[in-house]
């Protein structure tokens, strides 16, 4: 096999989305997700900022995955606040789920 033909051939990551729409639409999802993050962030204590990740998001939810129990019981908290925010930024936030990431050790 030809590995200089099969590399030429190869696609990056963002030309696969581009020919996709199904592709595309993850994306953007996933850049949504990312957003709407950033845009709460300053409302996470930052000593659990790190313990936060945006997760899948739909048309009626978004799910935020938190590591650990005691963190998603702040998260928990906050989500009131949290909703209240995304909302007054134009993001349709009727529901907020709360995954937790277990580690194996």
């Amino acid at each position: 096999m030809n590995t200089t033909r099969y590399l030429s051939q190869s696609l990056s990551v963002q030309q696969a989305a581009e020919n996709s729409p199904s592709l595309t639409r993850l994306a953007k999802l996933v850049q949504e997700s990312n957003n709407r993050l950033k845009a709460i962030e300053s409302l996470i204590p930052e000593t659990l900022r790190p313990a936060v990740m945006a997760g899948p998001i739909n048309d009626e939810s978004w799910c935020l995955l938190v590591s650990g129990n005691a963190a998603a019981a702040k998260i928990r908290q906050l989500l009131p606040l949290i909703q209240a925010h995304l909302l007054a930024k134009g993001w349709k936030a009727t529901a907020i789920r709360l995954k937790i990431l277990i580690t194996k050790k």
